[in-house]
């Protein structure tokens, strides 16, 4: 259904059992799924693709052009996947030549004020609380959980599994599985209650501590540490995904918390 107070431009797409509801705007390049709500006053621009069983707040932006002063006007895109929730006042924002599109996931919830910019790419079942601000570039994983009003530097890699506590200033990649939290950011320990819900063993929980120990706790350097963790650790996923990472890492990798000896 469509609202009569709605302006949906002839050449957009529109699933099967979309309701756009009164003064929302959709703009002509723009493919929404099957089933998808778009709440009033929401605007969805050109370049946005949204997927099937969304649901868009109002006064949430999708696909606006980048806040990049790099960006001359060239076709990009801004991909929502299916399931995925935006919340009232959201910004996505859409691709550069850099990358060509703005991806988020499927099955993720964007609280109140998010702003995802240029060229991000959200994984699934990813969680950002309210406020959250991720600038251009920034690679997020599967299953990540942000606490509110965090911020994130261009270019910087978060892990799949991990949790960043509210009011984080995030600068260097974070690694799969991991919980961290004070400033600065540092690695503060897994995230069990996390990797437990998602079905990790305790053997496999109790493996990947062993591999963060050797990164963070033990005194080595990282290289070092990633030496130590391929001969000692038993070949495994999570062994596989963290090695991956760090060998991917370009802004380096949080550091391990230091309490205060005062």
């Amino acid at each position: 259904m469509i609202h009569q107070l709605a302006y949906v431009h002839p050449d957009a797409k529109i699933g099967n059992n979309v309701v756009i509801e009164p003064f929302s705007t959709i703009a002509a390049d723009v493919v929404i799924g099957d089933d998808t709500w778009i709440g009033p006053n929401a605007t969805v621009m050109d370049g946005a693709r949204i997927g099937k069983k969304c649901r868009i707040f109002p006064g949430a932006v999708v696909s606006a052009i980048p806040q990049d002063l790099k960006f001359a006007g060239e076709i990009t895109t801004a991909e929502i996947g299916d399931n995925t929730t935006i919340r009232e006042a959201v910004t996505v924002n859409r691709g550069t030549k850099s990358r060509g599109k703005t991806v988020v996931g499927n099955n993720c919830l964007l609280m109140a004020y998010v702003h995802i910019a240029h060229d991000c790419v959200v994984g699934n079942n990813t969680i950002i609380a309210n406020s959250v601000q991720i600038a251009g570039e920034v690679e997020i994983g599967d299953f990540v959980i942000f606490g509110g009003t965090s911020a994130v530097h261009q270019f910087v890699k978060i892990g799949d599994h991990s949790m960043i506590s509210g009011g984080s200033l995030v600068g260097k990649d974070i690694p799969p599985y991991v919980t961290v939290a004070h400033t600065p950011l540092a690695y503060v320990g897994l995230n069990s209650i996390g990797l437990r819900r998602r079905n990790f063993s305790n053997d496999e929980i109790n493996l990947i501590q062993d591999i963060y120990r050797i990164i963070f706790q033990s005194g080595l350097n990282t290289s070092n540490a990633v030496n130590k963790i391929k001969t000692d650790i038993e070949n495994c996923e999570a062994k596989e995904n963290i090695l991956n990472f760090i060998e991917n890492s370009n802004r380096g990798l949080i550091k391990g918390f230091l309490p205060n000896k005062e």
